[in-house]
Parts: C-alpha cells; sequence; structure tokens
C-alpha cells in the first residue's frame, strides 16, 4: 500500500515532514501543501499516525 496526502483537507503544518524516516514528504512550493514522493517512500505509515488533520490516506498503487 502506498500513502497520499488529501489536500482537501491538509493544512501544511509539517508534522508529516518531521517524521517520514526516508525524508519523502515534503511541502509544495506551488500550494504550501504537504507532497510524498512515492519513489521514497517506504510505506511505514508514520506519517498518517502523526497528522493532526488526518489528511494522509494508505491507497492501493
Amino acid at each position: 500500500m502506498a500513502y497520499k496526502v488529501n489536500k482537501g483537507i491538509c493544512i501544511g503544518c509539517g508534522a508529516c515532514v518531521d517524521t517520514c524516516p526516508e525524508g519523502a514528504i515534503y511541502i509544495s512550493e506551488e500550494d504550501d501543501l504537504a507532497e510524498i514522493d512515492p519513489e521514497k517512500c517506504a510505506r511505514c505509515g508514520l506519517c498518517a499516525s502523526m497528522c493532526p488533520q488526518e489528511a494522509i490516506e494508505e491507497v492501493d498503487e
């Protein structure tokens, strides 16, 4: 399973960025919201568990 940020819920707080052990999450300069690089993501789920908005969802690849 992969993870994706629901941009309709994300507030760009950065909690997931600080949590990701792989450095796969960053705040986009385009819209100031979180994005996950699927190539770097280890699918550990830490980001989803730390998101205060519950904006990170597990999705089928």
